[in-house]
């Protein structure tokens, strides 16, 4: 097939995007009522559809619609999309189904229902199926992978108020989310063995992956996978216990969508994984296996959906084990069971919910005779059953004859008998259940004692399941209009290099073993109806593991060996936490360095200066003297700032401004605002550590400085052949960021993205601290404030008059100096970061000298949005560069001159800068307005006006002169 751009229609993105887009609508329009939230999310759903039939027919004519956008490429992380006749049908089929879906829960939930919850849900589910089926790039697929598992958890446990919503939704998540962190592992195997994470290059490299040693545990990973996410035996539990949802989320993810995700990836990946002898075993196993347990267990539920369910298991198996086989014909049966199974099961599944919807009951023994009450819906159901049972004439009937002639010839563990009986019996019990579905809900006397009035639904329950019979009819009679479709579907399975099987769709292939087994089976269904008392009477006496009782059991000992560990482990103390990541650490880098190569040493010692010396051993002794008095906070802090300063200064030393100048504005910030929180700490640290604690501490500390000492030794006196990265940032600063300070320049433009990630993180940390603060003064720590005494001797004038008039006469100067440390940043010693801080502190000046109270009054803007200013004006910097067709955070810079003045230069990475220094000012302001709060409701600070000379003061000492 012939790669063709998505230009000739809707684009795939837009066509994935959509239902996601679309999410966000439902939540509003339910505002305007349930009308015009259902008539939003069907246009959203019918405008992906109609979309996606765009590009139908240049893929059944045989092209393949490609999209691409290369994301992270040294990564594998490109977002490609393909839309092959495999991915049209089941995108068909998603958004298809999706739109009867939507329609049928229009009518079907109630009005205590939230109705634009569940449309976003449904949305969220539908765009994550969608991107699963379009997705070239492996690690793209995985994304919608795990979004399908999430969107499913919402939509299963929608009903939060019933327990068994909540557990089936819980397990669901559970199982699938175990079974997507296996197919993890294996998708990544995949990529690594072919090179490459793109679908359509991995598909062309069947002999590569299968000659490689990572094919087995590559298989099984994503076997376990596909399992999970499709119920297969050992992981077909969960699916019944799913049924807890409402009954459009059961016939959409269960009939169409999310079930048969499994059953896509192994058709996806079938050109190359199958054919080897390890695939026919697990995959036929497991299908054959499922089939036939799922069928015998549907047979003995009295619950319409857990009927439902379970054969909706056993049918999963068939497929998985048409898959198995690896024959042309096996998955041309497979594909051609998938569209039947689709149209049958989601209209059966509506029907038991208009049968629960209107006599309040799903249970069948409480059911019976309404052929004659509802008998719109009864038509509906039987046509639907009786394809499930494989009656001729329905389209259920043509792919069970398949899947029986391919079990006919197929051999598993050497026995050419083996399969052709276990997949009869499938058929049979399969058969056998689908009677009983119309033999024990609709035939029957008509009884007196339903919980409500059997009646058929209004025209919105039904027309959904009715438009889904037609192509169960159409295609069971005419056979030959599906052919076509599915033979080219077919062939996207296989692959092009493969040959089509020589087989058609046709009612009648004489007499063939096919049909006799057919026969065995209808005929053995009936008998299975007409002695089910009996049968279910046995049923019930035999004992019988429970799946669901051996999975609590599992999660039980699961959370129970957890808690061990987390006892051991996770105890809350931060002393433990670092003592074992210090060890391995230490352990790791001893490792290293006793087994690894040490050169001898290439460079000379630097001369030791009287200067040097001095600063080493002032910061020695203020480490040392910080570890003998910790206890004392005050005491604690007073060194910290000793050694941060003696830092600052070593930078600078060794020829680091922009590293000095960052540290000590640092230092001053983050002191002052310790200070204030030293407000509301004891003055001493409690004794909380043992004797024994305290000695595995010191062991690790002098271990720990021991080495570091000996890798930074090693690195400083050492030579490297590799050319240094700082070499390149020096010769590319300036003709490549438009600056000579080459820290501000990888600040604001070779590292942006880091620094834009840095801003974040530091708005968030101060909303964090603000929130806290918030979340104190609500809760039992306000009425400690509040009885707080401090009767400790304080000073008279809480504010000063020399250091108010001094902050006040500074607060311009400083604020020049943050200005003159902005704009000379980019190519010299400051910046954003230094000129935030240094304006922070000329602000904390002021709140020290005149108290918060005088100062919150003389705020003209709130910190919160100096925060968000700060990040939106780096992220609009960033964006401006997608205009000029560069990657985000690109920088541009010129040399301009305007009459009289010079020539000056102008960049981009001012305004990046800009948002840097909002930032960092608003940071600091918020996380101090957060301690100020608590000092002010615990009665610390008092709101006095009396700093400011009174004006009449002023009279009297000018003479009445103003």
């Amino acid at each position: 097939m012939a790669p063709l751009a998505d230009n000739c229609g809707m684009s795939l993105f837009l066509i994935i995007a959509l239902p996601f887009l679309g999410a966000l609508l439902p939540g509003l329009m339910i505002q305007a009522g349930r009308q015009s939230c259902f008539i939003m999310t069907f246009l959203v759903t019918a405008s992906a559809l109609i979309g996606l039939a765009t590009h139908a027919p240049a893929v059944l004519a045989g092209d393949v619609v490609t999209a691409q956008l290369n994301w992270l490429p040294s990564l594998g992380l490109n977002v490609n999309l393909f839309l092959d006749p495999l991915g049209l049908m089941f995108a068909g089929l998603i958004l298809g189904i999706g739109l009867l879906i939507i329609t049928y829960a229009r009518f079907y939930l109630s009005r205590d229902d939230n109705m634009g919850e569940f449309y976003t849900y449904l949305l969220l589910f539908q765009g994550a199926m969608v991107g699963i089926v379009l997705s070239d790039n492996i690690l793209m697929l995985l994304v919608f992978w795990e979004l399908t598992s999430l969107s499913s958890f919402l939509l299963i446990g929608f009903w939060k108020h019933t327990a068994d919503g909540r557990q089936g939704a819980r397990m669901a998540l559970t199982v699938t989310g175990m079974g997507g962190l296996a197919l993890i592992g294996g998708m990544l195997l995949l990529g690594q063995i072919a090179g490459s994470y793109d679908l359509t290059t991995i598909l062309e490299n069947r002999e590569l992956i299968q000659a490689s040693p990572l094919y087995v545990p590559a298989l099984i990973l994503i076997l376990v996978g596909c399992f999970t996410k499709s119920a297969q035996f050992p992981f077909h539990f969960w699916l019944p216990h799913a049924m807890a949802a409402p009954t459009p989320v059961s016939a959409y993810l269960h009939s169409a969508t999310m079930v048969k995700a499994g059953l896509f990836l192994m058709a996806r990946l079938w050109p190359v994984l199958s054919g080897t002898d390890l695939w026919v075993i697990l995959v036929c196993s497991a299908g054959l296996i499922t089939m036939v347990l799922g069928a015998v267990i549907a047979l003995f539920k009295d619950d319409l959906k857990a009927l439902l369910a379970f054969s909706t298991v056993s049918h999963l198996g068939l497929i998985t084990f048409l898959l198995g086989t690896g024959t042309a014909f096996g998955a041309m049966a497979a594909v051609f069971h998938i569209l039947n199974h689709a149209s049958f099961k989601a209209a059966l599944f509506m029907t038991a919910g208009i049968v629960d919807h209107a006599v309040h009951t799903r249970d069948m023994k409480r059911l019976g005779g309404l052929r004659r009450l509802m008998p719109l819906t009864f038509a509906v159901a039987t046509i639907a059953a009786l394809s499930m049972a494989g009656i001729p004439l329905l389209n259920g009937f043509l792919s069970k004859e398949m899947m029986l002639e391919e079990a006919y010839h197929t051999t598993l563990f050497g026995s050419p008998y083996l399969v052709a009986v276990v997949a009869t019996l499938g058929a049979l019990f399969s058969a056998g259940y689908s009677f009983r579905f119309v033999a024990h809900t609709f035939l029957g006397p008509v009884r007196d004692d339903y919980p409500d009035t059997p009646h058929d639904p209004q025209v919105g329950l039904l027309l959904p399941p009715a438009l889904l019979i037609i192509p169960v009819i159409a295609i069971g009679v005419a056979p030959f209009l599906a052919e076509p479709f599915v033979k080219i579907v077919t062939q996207a399975v296989i692959g092009n290099a493969a040959a089509l099987p020589d087989a058609h769709l046709k009612i009648w292939h004489g007499l063939v073993p096919a049909l006799w087994m057919s026969v065995i089976a209808v005929v053995g269904g009936l008998i299975l109806l007409a002695a089910f008392a009996p049968l279910a009477r046995l049923w019930a006496a035999t004992p019988r593991p429970e799946a669901k009782d051996i999975f609590d059991r599992i999660i039980a000992a699961a959370v129970s060996l957890a808690y061990v560990f987390a006892e051991r482990l996770h105890n809350s103390s931060f002393t433990r936490y670092a003592a074992i990541f210090t060890a391995t650490v230490i352990a790791i880098g001893a490792h290293a360095w006793f087994t690894g190569v040490n050169a001898a040493p290439t460079r000379d010692m630097l001369a030791i200066t009287p200067v040097g010396f001095a600063g080493w051993l002032m910061l020695i002794l203020a480490t040392v003297f910080l570890v003998t008095v910790h206890r004392n906070r005050l005491a604690t802090l007073i060194l910290m700032g000793v050694i941060g300063l003696m830092v600052s200064v070593g930078f600078n030393y060794f020829s680091a401004p922009d590293l000095a100048l960052t540290q000590i504005s640092v230092e001053v910030v983050t002191i002052v605002l310790l200070l204030l929180a030293l407000n509301f700490l004891p003055n001493a640290t409690p004794v909380e550590s043992t004797a024994g604690q305290r000695t595995r501490d010191i062991i690790l500390a002098l271990a720990g400085g021991i080495a570091a000492m000996g890798l930074t030794y090693a690195m400083l006196m050492s030579d490297f052949p590799i050319t240094s990265i700082s070499e390149y940032h020096l010769a590319n600063s300036y003709k490549g960021g438009g600056g000579t300070n080459v820290v501000n320049v990888i600040l604001v433009d070779f590292r942006g993205f880091d620094t834009f990630g840095e801003i974040i993180v530091l708005g968030i940390a101060a909303l964090v601290i603000y929130a806290l603060t918030e979340a104190l003064l609500a809760g039992p720590v306000r009425a400690r404030l509040l009885n707080r005494g401090y009767e400790e001797a304080r000073a008279g004038d809480a504010h000063p008059l020399m250091m108010v008039v001094l902050t006040r006469v500074l607060m311009p100067l400083v604020l020049m100096v943050g200005v003159f440390i902005f704009l000379r940043g980019h190519n010299e010693p400051g910046g954003g970061f230094i000129a935030g801080l240094v304006v922070a502190i000329a602000v904390l000046m002021q709140y020290m000298a005149s108290g918060f109270s005088w100062a919150e009054r003389r705020q003209r803007y709130p910190y919160h949005g100096i925060i968000g200013a700060g990040v939106l004006c780096a992220g609009l910097t960033g964006i401006g560069a997608w205009f000029a067709g560069a990657p985000f955070l690109s920088s541009a810079f010129g040399y301009f001159r305007i009459p009289p003045m010079e020539k000056f230069e102008l960049a981009t990475a001012m305004g990046f800068d800009l948002g840097v220094f909002l930032a960092v000012v608003g940071a600091v302001m918020l996380s101090l307005e957060s301690f100020s709060r608590l000092g002010r409701r615990a009665g610390i600070e008092e709101s006095d006006y009396a700093m400011d000379i009174d004006p009449s003061r002023i009279e009297t000492l000018t003479g009445g002169e103003s």
